[in-house]
């Protein structure tokens, strides 16, 4: 089976006027994330932001649901929650999943709200693919107004926007079902 891991990225994202900006980390998508990852059997959701100050934050909402009094009230949370990986930078998680090798070492997925941005993959796809690659992937999700240009130009794979079945002429989900409904896509 395929190493599958996520990533949340903060730096380098899009902001509603398309410049590259940092956006802040949010306690819900940490919980709800996690529990999507650790429910579809994805170990490794890593944090990527290059704020210390905000890292230290998603550190002490780890913490407090895997070791601190979070862990007796709620044991399923300290299971989901174990899955995060905070880091500073994208190149720590090429580093984490392919040692030694880092980003020639795994395959780049990028996900996106639209199909503007180049050809897609559909799911059908993804899934064969998930099956036939020896190399770790690495599933990225953008906060804000998405991934950045320059990440999403140099994926390897581009997963399809989720669209509802008729165009009710809104879409912006939060990553957090965004995440959910990936997942469900790829490994239901």
């Amino acid at each position: 089976m395929t190493k599958v891991a996520l990533a949340l990225v903060h730096h380098p994202v899009l902001d509603r006027a398309g410049e590259i900006v940092t956006t802040a980390i949010t306690n819900l998508d940490l919980h709800d994330m996690a529990r999507s990852a650790r429910t579809f059997g994805v170990l490794e959701l890593h944090v990527v932001h290059p704020v210390a100050a905000q890292r230290l934050l998603a550190e002490r909402i780890r913490d407090h649901w895997v070791h601190g009094s979070g862990k007796k009230r709620i044991p399923d949370r300290a299971d989901a929650l174990d899955v995060l990986r905070i880091v500073p930078s994208l190149e720590d998680v090429y580093t984490s999943l392919a040692p030694g090798v880092g980003r020639a070492g795994i395959e780049l997925w990028t996900t996106a709200a639209s199909a503007k941005r180049g050809p897609v993959t559909n799911y059908p796809d993804a899934r064969a693919r998930l099956s036939q690659t020896d190399k770790p992937v690495l599933i990225t999700f953008g906060t804000g107004w998405g991934l950045a240009g320059e990440l999403v130009a140099s994926a390897d794979v581009r997963l399809a926007p989720i669209h509802a079945a008729k165009d009710t002429g809104y879409n912006h989900l939060s990553v957090r079902a965004a995440c959910a409904i990936v997942l469900d896509r790829l490994f239901g």
